[in-house]
């Protein structure tokens, strides 16, 4: 299960991290994020994974679970 974020941890989301999340939630792919934002798909593999962190959990789902239940998208 996810851990809650207190307000002062869910502002450690980057700008560039929540356009990826943002995405995300919308069911992209990394490549299709990567074309949305002019990023490498390395580059997003990396912000997602560091979203997946701060988050606590463990796969896309739970991260979009995770952002719709806790007002970030």
């Amino acid at each position: 299960m996810a851990r809650s974020l207190t307000p002062n941890q869910s502002r450690q989301l980057s700008e560039r991290e929540l356009e990826v999340l943002n995405l995300l939630v919308e069911g992209r792919s990394n490549p299709e994020i990567a074309a949305a934002l002019y990023l490498s798909p390395n580059t997003v593999k990396t912000h997602v994974k560091s979203i997946m962190n701060k988050f606590g959990v463990n796969d896309r789902v739970q991260t979009a679970v995770f952002a719709l239940r806790n007002g970030f998208v």
